[in-house]
């Protein structure tokens, strides 16, 4: 299987709701390190797996409409907690929906698997994946 990584960041603020979150059930920042991999089993006709430059740009433009925002104060996680994990799969979802609609252009129609890991800090990351 052939891999590329693309990476951004993004910084957002919320609070949890739960015992098991401890003092994270305040209102507080995080910053994360956004790694998304796209694979595919062979490479296209130019030996990519998908176009670096696209796959940079629709990373970017996911994470930028979440970037600097209050997760709580957003209508579409109203009563949710965005956890890392939950927001992996948020920006994957988002993600697999830019290259069904041909955003990464027409050879990223070959990708078959998708992955993205939010970074916490150097020891603790959480991510999703899905196929395409």
């Amino acid at each position: 299987m052939f891999s590329v990584t693309v990476r951004d960041h993004l910084m957002i603020a919320h609070s949890l709701r739960g015992e098991v979150f401890g003092p994270a059930q305040r209102l507080h920042g995080a910053t994360y390190v956004v790694d998304a991999t796209f694979q595919r089993p062979e490479l296209d006709g130019d030996n990519l797996v998908v176009d670096m430059d696209l796959a940079a740009r629709e990373l970017r433009g996911i994470v930028a409409a979440l970037s600097y925002r209050n997760l709580d104060e957003e209508p579409g996680f109203a009563g949710t907690n965005t956890t890392t994990e939950f927001l992996a799969k948020v920006i994957t979802d988002r993600l697999a929906a830019r290259i069904h609609d041909g955003a990464l252009g027409p050879a990223a129609r070959g990708l078959t698997g998708l992955t993205v890991q939010l970074h916490e800090s150097h020891i603790a990351w959480a991510g999703y994946q899905r196929t395409l």
